[in-house]
């Protein structure tokens, strides 16, 4: 049985920081694993502009632990009124690496979100002559469709005719959830189409939701599917494809915000997230595959050199806390904390 994994220092293509003290709370745990991170740009206001976008990185790096090294990858968020000069300057300027496009209503800070595909289509055109991603939140908001079903209607409804109208246009479907968008990505042989995977979607199907009592820790958007759908994505994963690869969607929330009547949605991974995804890995014995699905596949598809150094997980009960402590006796709930994954991140080698 192999006891530890080195592989080169992966990148996290989706992540969630926040601002102020939260972020400064919750920083030090992505970078203490990875090498760069795609920031999420719903903050409330929402990072719009290029000027918004150059400051909030400022931000993340001015708040970075003494001595340590990580690269905040901004995501620019997509509004109707987006003007395609503003991502055309801020990707020539390195500012912005990604656009995000949230459909108004369908998850956390997306009430500024995009209506419809054409009021946006000037921008997108500006995005695929440049070779610049798109980066989509993929679930319908029609109110008449079923929660488990948002994520499919998607793909027919949106994607399939975005994707002939921008035949150029670089495409990420974040956070994907079902078999339909597993088979669906893993059929494209464009190569313009990726998808990123969280570990819980990867390590609980949704009775997690609900065992002994409603479990609003287990509450993320996309919500977590059928047995059948966990499966598919343990096979995409593992499956040594380059169009699927690392995006945790860490996303923390007050406790007390998630403890609610009306709860919000997403869950704190950073603290134990490529212990969770070594775990899977190890479960369907393919450990050799996953320097790729952490570290080459993402940076790839982005055009992004790889990382300086290495990290090393041993076989060993994991320590994190199942708590982070915020100030003012608030905190943030930690996914698989307290002993929960057999896998401990020990070492991080500069070279």
């Amino acid at each position: 049985m192999v006891q530890s994994v080195t592989l080169r220092r992966p990148d996290d293509m989706h992540l969630h920081l926040r601002d102020d003290t939260m972020l400064q709370t919750v920083l030090p745990y992505s970078v203490r694993q990875f090498g760069r991170a795609v920031v999420m740009p719903n903050l409330k206001p929402p990072v719009t502009t290029v000027s918004a976008g150059r400051a909030y990185r400022e931000r993340i790096l001015d708040a970075l632990p003494t001595g340590t090294v990580f690269e905040p990858l901004m995501a620019c968020y997509l509004c109707d009124s987006t003007d395609p000069a503003e991502i055309r300057a801020g990707f020539e300027e390195r500012v912005f690496t990604a656009v995000k496009l949230y459909p108004a209503g369908a998850t956390t800070h997306s009430e500024y979100g995009v209506t419809g595909i054409e009021k946006v289509a000037k921008v997108l055109d500006v995005m695929q002559e440049m070779g610049m991603p798109l980066l989509i939140h993929g679930e319908s908001t029609d109110p008449g469709v079923d929660i488990f079903d948002k994520e499919a209607v998607f793909l027919d409804r949106t994607l399939k005719p975005l994707l002939e109208t921008f035949p150029a246009l670089k495409v990420v479907l974040e956070h994907i959830t079902t078999e339909q968008a597993a088979n669906f990505v893993d059929a494209d042989t464009s190569g313009r189409l990726a998808a990123t995977i969280t570990p819980q979607h990867l390590l609980f199907n949704r009775n997690a939701m609900f065992t002994g009592g409603l479990r609003p820790h287990y509450y993320c958007l996309p919500v977590l599917k059928r047995e059948q759908h966990r499966l598919a994505l343990r096979r995409v994963a593992t499956s040594g494809s380059c169009s699927f690869f690392l995006g945790t969607d860490s996303a923390p929330h007050e406790r007390g915000a998630k403890e609610a009547a009306c709860g919000c949605a997403g869950i704190f991974s950073a603290p134990t997230a490529l212990e969770a995804y070594l775990t899977v890995f190890d479960e369907e014995h393919a450990l050799e595959r996953f320097e790729a699905f952490a570290s080459e596949n993402g940076r790839l598809f982005y055009g992004l050199p790889p990382n300086d150094g290495t990290v090393t997980l041993i076989r060993e009960r994991n320590e994190a806390p199942r708590s982070v402590a915020l100030g003012d006796g608030q905190s943030i709930e930690t996914f698989m904390g307290d002993g929960a994954l057999s896998w401990r991140l020990v070492a991080h080698l500069s070279t």
